[in-house]
């Protein structure tokens, strides 16, 4: 049987206390969905695993576990205060 796996590389952008913690923009590999994403960049971050953010995929903001695919364009956010 043959399978279906392939290589597919995420870039992701970072804002503010994130990209000091992660440089400004880094990729994870293989990786189908949100869920996925957080879980490696915790394990290559651990500071991220402590740190409050929000997801954008392709410019919306994400709550729940969202599919990627090579074409997404996924930013971490840190939280937004404001008046």
């Amino acid at each position: 049987m043959l399978s279906c796996y392939y290589f597919m590389s995420v870039k992701i952008i970072l804002f503010g206390k994130l990209a000091d913690i992660a440089g400004g923009t880094v990729s994870v590999d293989n990786v189908a969905d949100t869920d996925s994403l957080v879980a490696s960049l915790n394990k290559r971050f651990p500071e991220l695993a402590t740190t409050k953010y929000v997801i954008a995929v392709d410019k919306q903001l994400v709550t729940e576990n969202t599919g990627l695919n090579k074409k997404s364009m996924v930013a971490l956010l840190p939280p937004f205060s404001g008046g």
